[in-house]
């Protein structure tokens, strides 16, 4: 029986056969996990192949996994040479991000995106709780939707409290298995119940001490917008760090660096110190933004915190 997971837990997993009816599984024996390394062998959006318990009717044991066509994998923040999958076979990413409470940092946001690269993923910029701008914070969310949109990545300006962009957001979620990613508190588990109000999910306020969001989901999991729609939502992320993505090719995850791949004087240019760089003078020349140059940066250094 062929199935999709819907929810993952750690070890048990909700799958949702091809007739519709549910099933609690758990993996049979050990699971090599097509050549990745890492914390959970199966993740939400993974097709798999099982056998109902002959026992136990409502459960199932999985016993095989189809290809990925895609994955957004992270860093495991225990495991560090291992990632860990946030969701697999889908087809755009809903990011949400706040300039306040909590603030979501540029460097977050660009390695969100460079995963996103990696397989081609759409991705969609979600500024929430815009209710909270004042002056200042609409000029920055102007100049971030300036610096993402000409890259391909669509930016909208909500506010879930105020149900301020809803509409421009939904139909972005019509025919297509979306991800919603993002910090705790940034309006995820707000966002999908705006989505889905019959689910009430839980959403917690932010600490008043640290600004940040405390986490209200605990499990991804994915729910039916309908029959062609999926919508997964996902625990907050409090950090990011990139899985096995080399500095040599890092380049290549950022648009508006890859259109000058093979410009440079050296071909192994790391654009960094090296004389006769294109993206260098690009960044001279604010072709390329000097905050998407300083993630480039920060991440090729190290000289960040996976934030």
């Amino acid at each position: 029986m062929k199935g999709i997971i819907y929810k993952s837990t750690g070890s048990w997993y909700t799958v949702k056969a091809e007739d519709g009816s549910f099933y609690n599984a758990r993996l049979r024996g050990k699971f090599k996990n097509l050549g990745l390394k890492v914390t959970n062998p199966l993740s939400v959006g993974d097709f798999v192949e099982m056998n109902i318990d002959p026992l136990t009717p409502t459960e199932a044991l999985i016993h095989a996994i189809a290809p990925r066509t895609n994955y957004i994998i992270r860093r495991s923040s225990h495991k560090t040479a291992f990632g860990h999958l946030i969701a697999c076979n889908i087809d755009q990413s809903i990011l949400l991000v706040t300039l306040k409470q909590p603030k979501t940092s540029i460097g977050f946001i660009d390695r969100f995106l460079i995963s996103c690269e990696a397989f081609r993923i759409p991705a969609v910029i979600v500024f929430n709780k815009s209710d909270l701008y004042n002056e200042e914070l609409m000029e920055e969310y102007l100049y971030l939707k300036d610096v993402y949109t000409p890259l391909g990545y669509t930016c909208i300006l909500t506010s879930m409290e105020k149900e301020n962009g809803l509409d421009e957001l939904m139909p972005l979620l019509y025919g297509k298995t979306s991800v919603i990613s993002g910090h705790s508190g940034v309006g995820k588990s707000t966002l999908v119940n705006k989505i889905f109000p019959q689910l009430a999910l839980k959403t917690d306020i932010i600490s008043g001490h640290s600004q940040k969001g405390k986490h209200t989901t605990t499990f991804a999991e994915m729910y039916d917008l309908n029959a062609d729609s999926k919508v997964i939502d996902t625990p907050g992320i409090k950090e990011l760090g990139l899985f096995e993505i080399e500095d040599q090719v890092l380049s290549h995850y950022f648009p508006e660096m890859r259109k000058l791949m093979g410009t440079c004087k050296f071909h192994n240019c790391m654009h960094t110190n090296e004389p006769g760089c294109k993206v260098k003078a690009a960044v001279e020349a604010f072709m390329i933004a000097p905050s998407r140059y300083e993630s480039y940066c920060s991440i090729v250094f190290e000289k960040d915190t996976h934030r």
